[in-house]
């Protein structure tokens, strides 16, 4: 069988491992049923619904036929280095690092880190638009996640709380 669009073959492949990866890690929770819901229902529900849809993607890719073979193009390796970056900076501000002694950031310093790091994979970002969209989710995270949800985490670095 003849691969007709390699961009969908391949996101197809990618969508069937990371749901399985998510029904998978799922077992290890107490899933429940539809009514009573335990923590390892909505990965597990994810998850299949993620595969289900990687093997249509796969299997569509492998049936109808694409212009020019949609061949896969070139890595873009800074979007990808800064969207990764930014995730990984994102959860140092909110944890710390207490290995070297670096304590939590905060959740205001780590979306406005998150925000102009993620940005900087724009080819041409521009700070104040940077800074205006970073303002208006750092209100929006605080609304939603500490005085609706009511969760507990820190929203300002350890440094001047503690």
């Amino acid at each position: 069988m003849q691969i007709k669009s390699q961009k969908d073959f391949f996101s197809g492949l990618m969508f069937m491992a990371v749901g399985v990866a998510f029904a998978w890690g799922a077992t290890t929770y107490k899933l429940g049923t539809g009514a009573r819901m335990g923590p390892g229902y909505f990965p597990m529900l994810l998850g299949v619904l993620l595969a289900v849809l990687g093997t249509i993607v796969t299997f569509k890719a492998l049936v109808v036929e694409a212009v020019d073979g949609d061949k896969i193009g070139k890595w873009a390796w800074k979007p990808l280095t800064f969207i990764i970056a930014s995730n990984l900076i994102f959860g140092v501000c909110l944890g710390g690092l207490p290995s070297i002694g670096l304590k939590p950031l905060g959740l205001m310093v780590g979306i406005y880190a998150l925000t102009f790091v993620a940005s900087m994979a724009e080819a041409g970002w521009k700070v104040k638009d940077t800074f205006l969209l970073s303002t208006f989710l750092a209100f929006l995270s605080y609304l939603a996640f500490i005085k609706l949800l009511r969760l507990q985490f820190p929203v300002w670095p350890a440094y001047f709380t503690a």
